[in-house]
């Protein structure tokens, strides 16, 4: 021990003094313990010591254990005073930083910096809780806060009166410090008040008040009454910070919420605690008022749990979110002095409520009913996205429905109410959101099930209730219902609701059978043509509704109808994305998260579907009785071969052909083109079979009426392919053996026939007397006199344009030139009466006979010429 304190040096006595500076700020009982402990090892080291030899240097200063010890017995006196000089309590320090916002804040009024004003309030406000004692604020604070207030009406009134406006970023800072000053104050109006009535005897009571120093505590969640504790059934209380219990009493049920409200959106929020919190609060609310506050505030609540892009509410909190809605509806009913509408001002005073003041009809509260029906509807739809459509838990999910429809009901009845009053002055708007929600959830569905969501509607809401929108009679039957709703809207409203319940009322309409009446309302509307501008989900919902359109034209019998309006969907390869029925898969671009998040938020419930499988087995169909009899008419005519109806069928169809091996048909594709084979080669029963064993058709209303519709038309088409192909071996041929080879009725085949021969499609004649088509015969080209007159219509069209741009260039000299030679091509038309030109204009020519020789057209007029 003695050893180690005599290598001491100057560089020791420096460090222990550096050290001793170091933990100067300690409490003052661990320093004169550890002074204590020091002297008494000091006294021990210097005894110890005496007998070792020890010297000092030239300038007189110890060594050794004396060094090593100087600051602790030869200096402990100066070094305490320092020491005690620098220590401060914790509530000095607290004023002191209190005196330092409050600098900072008569600093930003000089300067007119309200942004260093807010900040620092904020501070200040943080600073205070810690020194308040038994409700009273420090007197700094005080006058601080009436100063402020002073000047911020000032700054206000000035603002009003100077042209100049203020920079964004202050008016912004500006009107945050009026709202938190309108707060503060309020809690403190008394001492406000005494400091207004005699500001420098409120000062000097100030050293007096302060006497009492109070261990700064944090500030409860909630307000806490020490009063005589409540037990549950099991013996067990709520017990807040500080370990007292949590008192909840009707008085202060306005004071929980607020402290709820204000903590909502912050960090480190028990969300399921305030939601148990406020539930009590509504089982103790005996007033309207109160009963309806706690509900929106709570409700608000619940919805907070499914605020995440890509988390869905919980169920229990949904269906106890639809019950107090419910509830919310039955209030207001049931009290027509109290509305809750969105343009009513907050009210702040948490000791009592508002009343009804002379002239006054209403207690307004601040509140939107329709913003609550739209997002309970939008959780129950992100709840269907996020569960699997084949299990059972996703029927039970989709019964809510009924529910959901019945708040809707009642919230538009609610909103009819409100809507007779114009005093309220409740927007057009709201009415239509909430009755574009209510069409939206009819539109889609079969009529009885409309009829059923409106029974049980009109049951529980009685038989007192009348609606003017939607009313009783109308609202039993679904069509008149959905006319009434779009009617309402259409006239009511502008824009993407228009456009939407356009749609919904197409989409009814073509669900039902009625096509002509949707294909009308469609091109009627225009919106093929603006459509592109809208958002992307009246995108979806316009290609839904031209997919329905396509299907209902087909259960009508309209083929190319059907497939002329499922061409732009069905042809494009993106079916699941355009309806919004699956994300597709991107071979080559890479999708971000962000884009991959929005396409999964978009995507419709497995309930509203349309099913693919049975779009894809339509649209082919229909392209295959369009496609087999042009493909017999074209042959190999080069002229008109570049004519293609559908090009993914033209795809599949040559694919199928490529293979060497076909064997018997596993999906619904393989039917379809076994199936063209079968009818181009002349074989109509074989394609009827492969059609009609597709299972897919079961899907379908009157699923026998339309399998005996395509036998039909399969019927047609083959007998058209049969003239296309075989016309050219024939020079008459009787209508009853065409008949009786197709099984179809004579009438029937001679209205075939001359439908083709009306269209130019087949060159012949049908002669009623004896019942025969008479095929005329013209020349038949070979494969090299088609090319050569296909080369000939080209340079025919060439020389025009060379002679075109001739006049333009010589300005009409070449005129001249034809009337000296005579050789100009309008001079050779007129010098041969039988050359191309003579037999353009020489009337209507018939084409001729189709097969692989057939020619058609402007070409076999040539010919015959």
């Amino acid at each position: 021990m003695s050893r180690f304190f005599r290598g001491g040096d100057d560089s020791s006595s420096d460090s222990s003094s550096d050290e001793e500076e170091l933990y100067s700020g300690e409490e003052e009982e661990d320093q004169q313990v550890d002074q204590n402990d020091s002297d008494e090892d000091s006294d021990e080291n210097a005894s110890d010591d005496s007998d070792d030899d020890s010297s000092s240097d030239d300038d007189g200063k110890a060594k050794g254990a004396s060094k090593f010890l100087r600051d602790m017995d030869s200096e402990s006196e100066d070094s305490d005073d320092e020491v005690r000089a620098k220590v401060k309590s914790a509530k000095d320090k607290r004023l002191d930083e209190l005196e330092s916002s409050i600098k900072q804040i008569e600093n930003g009024q000089k300067n007119g910096d309200w942004t260093l004003i807010s900040a620092e309030y904020d501070k200040l406000n943080r600073q205070v809780i810690k020194l308040q004692d038994g409700g009273k604020a420090p007197k700094p604070y005080i006058r601080i806060c009436a100063e402020l207030e002073d000047f911020m009406n000032e700054a206000l009134a000035k603002q009003k009166v100077t042209p100049k406006k203020m920079n964004a970023t202050q008016a912004r800072a500006l009107n945050a410090v009026k709202q938190k000053i309108k707060k503060t104050n309020k809690e403190h109006q008394t001492q406000i008040d005494a400091y207004r009535a005699d500001k420098d005897a409120f000062m000097e009571s100030e050293e007096e008040d302060e006497v009492v120093v109070v261990k700064p505590k944090k500030a409860p969640k909630f307000d806490v009454e020490p009063v005589n504790e409540e037990m549950d059934d099991e013996g067990f209380a709520t017990v807040g910070k500080g370990g007292r219990t949590l008192q909840y009493t009707p008085e202060s049920i306005f004071k929980h919420l607020r402290t709820i409200m204000e903590s909502r959106g912050k960090k480190n929020t028990d969300r399921v605690e305030q939601i148990k919190v406020m539930e009590k609060l509504n089982e103790i609310a005996n007033t309207p008022y109160q009963q309806i506050r706690v509900l929106l505030t709570l409700v608000s609540a619940r919805f907070d749990l499914g605020s995440g892009t890509s988390n869905a509410m919980p169920l229990e909190h949904w269906k106890a979110a639809e019950k107090e809605l419910s509830s919310l509806l039955k209030i207001l009913e049931s009290n027509h002095d109290y509305v809750v509408v969105e343009n009513a001002e907050e009210w702040d005073d948490d000791e009592k409520p508002p009343t009804l003041q002379p002239g006054e009809k209403y207690i307004k509260v601040a509140g939107s009913i329709v913003s609550y029906v739209e997002r309970l509807d939008d959780e129950l739809i992100r709840s269907l996205q996020s569960i699997d459509p084949h299990t059972s838990e996703y029927i039970e999910r989709l019964q809510d429905e009924g529910a959901l429809y019945n708040i809707i009901f009642r919230g538009l009845l609610y909103y009819e109410q409100l809507r007779k009053d114009e005093a309220l002055q409740i927007p057009q708007d709201s009415i239509n959101r909430i009755v574009m929600r209510r069409l939206e959830h009819v539109y889609f569905k079969p009529a009885q099930v409309v009829k059923t969501f409106e029974e049980n509607c009109w049951k529980s809401a009685g038989d007192k209730v009348e609606s003017v929108i939607t009313p009783r009679a109308q609202a039993q039957d679904a069509g008149n219902l959905v006319n009434v709703l779009c009617n309402y809207l259409f006239s009511n409203s502008e824009g993407i609701i228009r456009a939407r319940a356009m749609l919904c009322q197409v989409y009814f309409l073509a669900l039902h059978g009625e096509y002509y009446k949707a294909r009308d309302m469609m091109l009627m509307s225009h919106l093929q043509e603006t459509i592109p501008n809208f958002d992307v989900l009246s995108q979806i919902l316009y290609n839904r509704t031209l997919v329905q359109v396509g299907l209902c034209a087909f259960r009508k019998g309209l083929v190319y109808d059907a497939q002329n309006t499922l061409q732009e969907i069905c042809g494009s390869g993106r079916q699941k994305e355009l309806l919004a029925q699956g994300v597709m898969m991107q071979r080559y671009n890479q999708v971000s998260p962000e884009q991959e998040r929005l396409e999964k938020q978009r995507q419709l419930p497995f309930h509203m579907h349309i099913n693919l499988e049975l779009l894809e087995c339509v649209y082919l169909t229909c392209s295959m009785l369009l496609e087999i009899p042009l493909l017999a008419q074209t042959g190999s005519s080069p002229d008109v071969r570049k004519r293609i109806i559908s090009k993914t069928y033209r795809r599949m169809l040559e694919y199928h052909e490529r293979q060497i091996f076909t064997g018997p048909p596993e999906n619904t594709r393989d039917h379809v083109m076994q199936a063209s084979k079968a009818l181009a080669a002349g074989e109509w029963k074989k394609s009827i079979n492969f059609i009609h064993s597709i299972k897919i058709w079961e899907l379908m209303p009157n699923c026998e009426e339309i399998k005996t519709m395509l036998a039909k038309q399969i019927q047609e088409e083959g007998l058209r392919t049969y003239l296309f192909t075989y016309a050219p071996f024939y020079d008459t041929i009787a209508v009853s053996t065409l008949g009786s080879m197709f099984e179809l009725e004579p009438s029937k085949v001679a209205a075939v026939i001359s439908k083709m021969i009306s269209h130019e499609e087949l060159a012949a004649s049908l002669d009623q007397v004896t019942s025969t088509v008479i095929f005329r015969k013209g020349v038949e080209l070979s494969r090299l006199q088609s090319l050569a007159l296909t080369l000939s219509d080209k340079a025919s069209a060439l020389i025009e344009t060379n002679e075109r741009t001739l006049e333009q260039r010589t300005q009409g000299t070449s005129n001249a030139f034809e009337r000296q030679g005579g050789r100009g091509r309008g001079g050779a038309r007129t010098g041969r009466g039988g050359g191309r030109g003579g037999a353009r204009t020489g009337g209507n020519p018939q084409r001729q006979a189709g097969g692989t020789q057939f020619t058609g057209g402007a070409l076999g007029a040539a010919v015959r010429g």
